[in-house]
């Protein structure tokens, strides 16, 4: 089940929309920046109903 969610870059602070894989359950994964390319690790819960939740970060947090 792809969903789409809005995250802001902890680098350059600029909001994106992005997709996210809910089927694959609970994830952490690198992705780019849209605006200004530094890698986003985005943490992604799901929790027993199915609600998803993404949190994002700097490689250095």
């Amino acid at each position: 089940m792809l969903e789409n969610t809005l995250v802001s870059c902890p680098y350059c602070g600029e909001s994106f929309e992005t997709v996210v894989d809910c089927s694959a359950g609970d994830q952490r994964y690198i992705e780019d920046c849209y605006v200004c390319c530094r890698p986003i690790i985005f943490d992604v819960s799901i929790d027993v109903e199915g609600a998803f939740s993404v949190a994002v970060r700097s490689e250095t947090e």
